[in-house]
């Protein structure tokens, strides 16, 4: 039965009762309009609370939801005895769910005490006895119902009661657990976040077992109602840090947010920096790795990833893999990112500033090869540079946005092509191909993508700057980038903190990373107090009592 049908049947009861059949429609026209102006509900009337009229609260319910197929009204009698009408948006609700543990108990299986019904309503027997889902709320105002509603609640609205049951089911499919795709390791976890935001909790609530996980609930956007999680350990982080962040987010004001980059630009320190001030993770183990350290994690709703602050730079030379194998082969591992790291970002401007002003540092065999490489090219190597490092990105970028199937083979196959053809044309010279090649492989090895961004963008003008000035140009950026990083802070803390500042014991972690029972006591620049992580002297050695053979026999 459709609400408005049900609204009229009870008002003409009412009015026949009351004035006489002439003035039936007068009285719905009456009630239809209180507090309703142009059709839609008033924002007074919203704030205002519900009636124990059901009548009165569906007409409002109606107006505000108008137009809005997707709303499911069903009116019922609770206990053979009062009317009832449960409304609610499908998909959003499990209709078997509502069916089996609020409808059916409500309908057949309950009954007034000892047949009184004043004393039934007034005992809260509806919630405690009558729903038998999980988990049924309050709301005292038609705002709280608006918001519910559209949240994925159920709402059931009694005659005679003036407030609303929330009911909560397990709501629409969302994606499963399965492994992340763009952070994939050899040796680690396989499982990763989802869209749904209370799983992502229960995944972190899985991996940190202590009540001093804290989880602070944000609803931002004013038509997307998105939830929003600050989750931190309380005996780890840094009270002022939380209370910073707590008062960012909830100064955001905007009309709605759809992933966590929006948050992320909203609150970050120096939203100009071209360096992220957020790492993002859709990895539950690298993100309760972070908050053991001290950190915070903000996890939003509708999306997998998750954002940590703060940070700083060397957490993005950093993968969670690190931390899984032993710790001789991340000695390599990491030596191989730096160098890659320096070859991104300088190797073309280099090789610029050297062909075009420095010849003389190349050994002579070198200089007459890349002479004689470049003798039939008509521009200069700026121009070589910016061809190639464009078309390598539009690529890349090609790459990323085409079909999984096809899109690595395009990536590849077009450098390929392209680069022999523009060296066979007399476009480019072979040397810069070989520089670009090894400048985009480089650029991958960065574990973090939004750190890779940063590298990418920087290496453009670095590469100008070269083209004008030769190393002296190189020299220039270096020093502008080291003060840009020095300058740079992630909530209040240094970007290139345990560097700069110098800390002696964190700096074993930044280049290199020691065995675990090296690694005591937590960064300072986070935790700055409860540091210590693990009990001292945990270097494993075989018990000298059982012999060198060790163990029982």
């Amino acid at each position: 039965m459709d609400g408005r049908v049900l609204i009229r049947k009870r008002k003409r009861r009412s009015a026949e009762q009351e004035h006489g059949p002439d003035r039936r429609e007068t009285g719905f026209e009456t009630s239809a309009s209180a507090g309703v102006q142009g059709g839609q509900p008033t924002s007074s009337t919203w704030q205002s609370p519900v009636s124990d009229h059901l009548d009165e609260n569906l007409t409002i319910m109606l107006k505000a939801f108008s137009e809005c197929a997707d709303l499911q009204v069903r009116p019922l009698r609770v206990g053979h005895a009062r009317d009832a009408c449960i409304l609610y948006l499908t998909g959003m609700v499990s209709a078997t769910d509502l069916s089996e543990e609020a409808l059916r108990p409500l309908m057949y299986d309950f009954a007034p005490v000892d047949g009184h019904v004043n004393n039934w309503l007034a005992s809260d027997r509806i919630r405690n006895e009558g729903i038998v889902l999980a988990q049924v709320g309050r709301a005292d105002t038609f705002c709280q119902v608006i918001d519910e509603i559209v949240g994925g609640r159920a709402v059931l609205f009694v005659d005679g009661l003036p407030q609303a049951f929330l009911l909560s089911t397990s709501g629409q499919e969302r994606r499963g657990i399965s492994e992340p795709e763009t952070e994939s390791v050899v040796r680690g976890p396989r499982e990763g976040f989802t869209e749904d935001l209370e799983a992502n909790m229960a995944l972190l609530r899985h991996k940190i077992r202590t009540p001093q996980l804290k989880a602070s609930s944000f609803t931002l956007g004013q038509y997307t109602k998105t939830q929003v999680l600050l989750v931190y350990i309380e005996d780890l982080a840094d009270p002022k840090v939380i209370t910073e962040a707590k008062r960012r987010i909830g100064s955001i004001e905007i009309d709605g947010v759809l992933e966590s980059g929006y948050i992320e630009e909203l609150i970050e320190d120096q939203p100009m920096s071209p360096f992220p001030q957020f790492q993002y993770s859709e990895r539950p183990d690298t993100i309760a790795a972070q908050l053991l350290e001290g950190r915070f994690a903000i996890l939003t709703e509708g999306t997998p990833f998750v954002l940590v602050a703060p940070v700083t730079w060397w957490q993005f030379v950093q993968a969670s893999e690190d931390y899984y194998e032993r710790f001789f082969l991340v000695y390599l591992v990491r030596v191989l990112r730096y160098i890659s790291l320096f070859l991104a970002l300088f190797l073309p401007a280099m090789y610029i500033a050297v062909t075009t002003y420095h010849q003389d540092m190349l050994p002579t065999s070198l200089v007459m090869s890349v002479a004689a490489a470049r003798e039939s090219i008509p521009f200069p190597a700026i121009i070589e540079a910016l061809i190639m490092e464009l078309t390598f990105e539009a690529l890349r970028e090609a790459g990323i946005r085409l079909p999984k199937a096809v899109g690595q083979a395009v990536s590849i196959l077009g450098a390929l092509v392209i680069g022999q053809a523009a060296v066979e044309a007399g476009i480019v010279s072979a040397p810069m191909v070989i520089i670009v090649a090894i400048t985009g492989i480089a650029s991958f090895t960065l574990p973090r993508y939004n750190a890779a961004i940063a590298i990418r963008l920087l290496r453009f003008p670095m590469m100008l700057l070269a083209a004008v000035l030769g190393m002296f140009g190189i020299v220039i950026g270096v020093m502008w980038i080291t003060i840009h990083l020095c300058k740079l802070r992630s909530f209040g803390v240094p970007y290139l903190s345990g560097l700069a500042p110098y800390k002696r014991k964190e700096v074993k972690d930044l280049f290199f990373r020691p065995p675990w029972w090296k690694m005591v006591f937590r960064p300072s620049s986070v935790a700055h107090h409860n540091r210590k992580r693990m009990g001292e002297r945990q270097m494993p050695t075989p018990d000298k009592a059982s012999g060198s053979r060790g163990g029982a026999r």
